[in-house]
């Protein structure tokens, strides 16, 4: 095998085409088709750039030596999307959360003060949440609203929260009810009991620290054990 060989089989192998090589090369679309025939060889930056692109050594293009890993498997076929609606029966091993809607809490104290969005829920299987260690009757789903935990939870998305789970531990996010507000944030302990709350999109929602009577203000409803978004 030589050297438009090994580069042939890196692009079949990665799914590259001579336009993705010219892209990342700066090397014109002819002379990138000289390498792939075997007209002209890589050479200096060129091959540098060329073994960047394939995800390679220079030893293995020149000359057949360390073979490049392949690609490794990132994702796992599940199966079909099976629609439901309301009426459709429950399965043995499913179970209903109820769906809430954030920036709305009732007046009170506890989870039950959190009002459910008209009834609406969602279905999750049994086995699922007690393999994370998660009781139904501690669960509920919340529908976010806004942008400051964008890209991660853009508007519309829905976060499962276990609300018999609320010790705080670093870069988690929780749900929190602040002062009659139903949120959703990632939470950082600090010293002298303050607690840092921080949003995705830091950039339009900057970090907000809370301390002494403030942090009374706050109180942890559920960690998010789970999150649905919707492209």
């Amino acid at each position: 095998m030589n050297i438009s060989d090994r580069i042939k089989q890196r692009m079949k192998t990665l799914g590259l085409k001579g336009v993705d090589i010219t892209k990342t090369t700066g090397v014109s679309s002819g002379g990138v088709s000289q390498w792939v025939n075997g007209a002209t060889k890589p050479n200096g930056e060129k091959l540098i750039s060329l073994c960047k692109a394939l995800k390679c050594q220079p030893d293995w293009l020149l000359y057949g030596k360390d073979e490049p890993s392949k690609p490794q498997q990132n994702a796992e076929w599940i199966g079909e999307i099976e629609p439901w609606d309301n009426r459709t029966p429950l399965g043995e091993d499913e179970v209903e959360l109820p769906v809430l809607t954030e920036v709305e809490l009732s007046a009170g104290n506890g989870v039950n003060a959190v009002q459910e969005n008209h009834g609406s829920k969602l279905r999750f299987a049994k086995s699922t949440l007690k393999r994370n260690g998660i009781n139904p009757e501690h669960a509920a789903c919340v529908k976010v609203c806004g942008t400051s935990m964008a890209p991660v939870l853009p508007d519309g998305a829905t976060v499962g929260i276990d609300t018999a789970n609320t010790s705080i531990k670093d870069g988690e996010m929780y749900a929190i009810d602040q002062d009659g507000m139903l949120r959703i944030k990632l939470i950082y302990r600090l010293p002298s009991g303050a607690i840092r709350l921080r949003s995705f999109n830091s950039e339009e929602y900057p970090d907000e620290r809370y301390e002494g009577e403030y942090v009374k203000n706050i109180r942890i409803i559920g960690r998010v054990f789970w999150y649905s978004v919707l492209r």
